[in-house]
């Protein structure tokens, strides 16, 4: 190609790029004036808002698919307004889903609190799984089988039943009497979430019970349910969403943001034969934390996260380390604590922590790929760190078991209802 070719082809492209930028700039000039005329006629009756909740029937009004604004470009992270302009645009609900159902039966995930540094406010979803199926009957009452199940209560102060009683609270319904039946696979207060597992199994029953939705953009108005009755969000969070969770209260609301799980990840868990008290488990703590102490949290938390979004798993052994909770409980509650958190590291373990209050101790381990049986074992290290965990609780004289497990990106979710949300054109997965 010549010179002269060369250059009336930068001239050809300056000129397109500049006929380009004029455009823009007149597009925005209009949009500017539009949006400004929009406001003018509309006067103070909408005003503009930068975020909402929903549920505000007069903002909502205001996004119909009739209405000009539903024309304005949204940007990739305004994601709630996006959700607003669906709903607007929605023609109808289908009324049966919304009847109330006779029984529904509801899985719950147990889960893992703290993850060392993250007091109150991460956890994560393990694979292990609680049943509770709740059904309209004529006389009240709770049977149960599996773990704890001579230990929970059989009353109305069962934290499932004040699960429900706040979803009927939420639909403004009274409760009726109701039968319990629960499965249990998680251990009984031992530091895996059981009872946010009640709390949330039974808000998600009461709700399909009541045939009542919530909101859940920009709102997450089951987990200000959950997270108002247990106090904190590092259990119920991952209950609901599944996943590891970073819960927060924003001084308005509780909001809870997922962290990625490393691939090839597994859990080891040994899990005493002993309860651990939540109430205990905080009474050893101490109420004030020095400026020092919340640094080297702060820091360990920082780690934690970005190990888990950069998957590196190696730098989770610092990513867990805490000061605030895990030594006072080790030297008061659970002197075995330190020493298996110890071995499962010196066997192989990416890193091992004091799951919830206790007393279980949870080892992460690395390398599993696709179904564990199928794998090489010399390629995992799990079985090697549940040895050295076990030889730590015979030296200290402590009795349990050991469970290999995962997290699980699932959370809890209803498997069976009656009548079915199933149509002739719609199957659900949980109904086939």
């Amino acid at each position: 190609m010549s010179g002269k070719q060369d250059d009336r082809l930068v001239a050809t492209a300056v000129a397109a790029a500049a006929a380009g930028a004029a455009l823009a700039i007149a597009a925005m000039k209009l949009s500017s004036r539009n949006e400004g005329n929009a406001s003018h006629r509309m006067g103070d009756m909408h005003p503009s808002r930068a975020s909402f909740i929903f549920e505000d029937p007069e903002h909502d009004a205001n996004l119909s698919i009739d209405n000009p604004r539903g024309s304005t470009v949204l940007m990739p992270h305004q994601y709630e307004e996006k959700m607003r302009k669906r709903i607007a645009a929605r023609v109808a609900v289908e009324d049966e889903n919304l009847a109330p159902r006779n029984s529904v039966t509801v899985r719950v995930p147990a889960t893992s609190a703290n993850v060392g540094p993250g007091y109150d406010c991460i956890g994560m979803s393990v694979d292990l799984w609680s049943e509770i199926t709740v059904t309209r009957a004529e006389k009240f009452e709770i049977t149960a089988e599996g773990e704890g199940a001579k230990e929970m209560p059989k009353d109305e102060t069962n934290l499932m039943c004040i699960g429900v009683k706040a979803a009927f609270d939420a639909a403004n319904k009274p409760v009726p009497t109701l039968k319990y039946h629960c499965i249990n696979r998680i251990p009984y207060a031992r530091g895996l979430g059981s009872s946010s597992a009640a709390i949330v199994g039974g808000i998600i029953a009461g709700l399909i019970l009541a045939g009542h939705r919530l909101p859940c953009w920009g709102s997450e108005a089951l987990l200000q349910i959950a997270a108002s009755i247990e106090g904190h969000p590092d259990n119920v969070a991952p209950a609901i969403y599944g996943g590891i969770q970073i819960g927060i209260h924003t001084g308005a609301r509780w909001m809870s943001e997922r962290a990625p799980n490393p691939p090839g990840m597994q859990l080891v868990m040994f899990i005493p034969d002993f309860v651990g008290k939540t109430s205990a488990a905080r009474n050893v703590l101490q109420n004030n934390v020095t400026r020092d102490l919340a640094a080297y949290n702060i820091g360990r938390v920082a780690i934690l996260v970005h190990s888990l979004c950069t998957s590196n798993i190696d730098n989770l052994r610092f990513g867990v380390q805490d000061k605030m909770h895990q030594p006072q409980r080790g030297e008061k509650l659970y002197k075995y604590l330190y020493p298996m958190i110890e071995a499962a590291q010196n066997a192989g373990a990416a890193c091992a922590y004091l799951s919830g209050a206790g007393p279980t101790v949870m080892a992460l381990t690395s390398g599993a790929s696709g179904d564990i049986f199928t794998q090489r074992e010399k390629e995992r290290v799990d079985y090697a760190v549940a040895d050295a965990m076990l030889q730590v609780a015979e030296q200290h004289g402590i009795r349990g078991k050991l469970l290999v497990t995962q997290a699980t990106h699932e959370g809890a979710h209803v498997t069976k209802v009656t009548p079915p949300f199933s149509t002739d054109k719609i199957s659900y997965r949980s109904e086939i």
